[in-house]
Formats: structure tokens, sequence, C-alpha cells
């Protein structure tokens, strides 16, 4: 069976409840099945991260065929870590996904490659699923080190995790997060193909086959079509444009896979 498709919306540090309210509205009421009558929901898995404070109302309003996930999880148990959310309490929520490891944490909360690994780990087992980000700066692009860096910070989770089936990797290169920049198909496809590569190499044949990598920097309903076309492009982790009308449109861009 091949790898379904994942489109995540991440909302990050965004939103008031009346534009939540809106945004799941436009959700709810988007005609998902495409024009070729195939429902692209038996192509896709879509999952959208509102901020902490919005996950209960969300959930309570989103179709039954979204779920959600949290921005973020701490590292082990609850108890004296004041302003953290434990990935019990996620569970106690029923909040099923997390994005761990996202660039911005990394840079400016200097969240280190070995402290993901121990979130993703921490994370799974209490039974929650994660979509793990890599990526690399522009310096370490420029420098000739992309494979390196990613491979890097994908060792530190295979580190700590032995079952992949509950991890998507999301490779969002930092020099294409909200800057309108975004890796061409061919640049996506070359760091998507050297991760199942390690994957294989590191983790086994299965593992790499299965798992879902997916691609996000600036990914909008314009340029989503033709990286989904790439053979090693699972999906997207999608940031601002989650917030508008034309997530729709990058949902539906699971219907590529149809014919790849």
């Amino acid at each position: 069976m091949g790898r379904k498709f994942f489109v995540g919306g991440n909302w990050k540090c965004n939103g008031t409840t009346e534009e939540v309210k809106k945004i799941v509205t436009t959700l709810n009421e988007a005609e998902v099945p495409s024009e070729d009558v195939v429902d692209v929901l038996f192509l896709a898995e879509v999952v959208v991260s509102p901020p902490f404070v919005f996950l209960p109302f969300v959930k309570s309003l989103l179709r039954s065929d979204f779920q959600v996930a949290a921005q973020n999880c701490w590292v082990r148990k609850g108890g004296a870590f004041t302003g953290e959310i434990s990935a019990e309490m996620l569970v106690n929520l029923g909040v099923p996904w997390v994005i761990l490891g996202h660039s911005e944490r990394r840079a400016l909360l200097n969240e280190t490659n070995e402290f993901v690994g121990d979130k993703v780990a921490c994370a799974l087992s209490q039974g929650i699923k994660v979509i793990a980000c890599v990526g690399e700066t522009l310096e370490q692009r420029e420098s000739g080190s992309t494979v390196a860096v990613v491979a890097a910070q994908t060792k530190a989770i295979a580190d700590k995790v032995s079952n992949w089936a509950h991890i998507v990797l999301a490779y969002e290169p930092v020099w294409a997060i909200g800057t309108g920049k975004v890796a061409t198909p061919a640049q996506a496809q070359e760091v998507h193909l050297e991760l199942r590569k390690w994957l294989h190499d590191n983790a086994g044949a299965e593992v790499a086959a299965s798992t879902r990598i997916i691609y996000g920097g600036s990914v909008n309903g314009a340029n989503c079509k033709e990286l989904a076309a790439q053979p090693d492009v699972d999906g997207f982790l999608v940031g601002g444009a989650s917030l508008k009308p034309e997530f729709i449109d990058i949902i539906k861009a699971a219907t590529v896979k149809k014919n790849v």
C-alpha cells in the first residue's frame, strides 16, 4: 500500500476566537471531494495545529474527518515546569498529533537535536503521533551541508525511537519558511530522497518505504501540485497558507498522487 498523502496546517502563534471560528467554518464548509469525483480524504490525511489555547475549541467545532495537533509538548511528565504542556495533558484532551522540532523552536528557544529526539520519544510513549521537523538554514545550504544537517537531526530521533509507524518527517528548509522563497520541486525531491536513503540505511527498508516525508516552506495553492508530483514528497506542512481558504487547494493536491 502506498504512503497516504499528509497535509498539516501549522497556525503558529495566530488567531483570536473569532478568527479561529472563521477558519474552522471555511474548512468545514469546503467541498473536499475534487472535480473528478475522487474523495480526496481517501487520498489525504489532514491535521490542523492551532495554538494550545484554542485546541479544545477547534476540536469541538472541526469536521470529524480532520484531526488536530498541538504545536509542541514537554519532554517528560508534568510537574514543576511552569508554562509547559505535557504529552499526558494532550492525551487527556484527545489531541492525537503534535509538531516537534520546528525550526522556530530550534532557533528561538535553542532546542537541540537531542532534546527534540527526547521529546519525540516522550510523545510516542504516550500514544501521540508526531510530525517531526528537520531542515537546514541558508548558510548551511550554501556551504553544502544540507544532507549532513538533516541526517544529524533525523539521527537524534532515530537514536531514541525504534518504531517509526507514528512519525511523519517534515523537511522544512529554514530559508523558505515564511520568506516566500520555496525550494524548487527538484531541491525538495533531492533532500526527501536523501532522507529516505538515510532511513533505509539506518532504520531499515520497511521504515524507509512507509515513512511519510512531507515538505514545508512557503507552500501555497500555486506551487503545491508541482511539489506534490515529486515521488518522495508525501504531503505538506503548511504555515501561513493554512490560515487561508487556499489550504483546501493544497489538500486537493493529493489528487496528483493518483497519477504518479
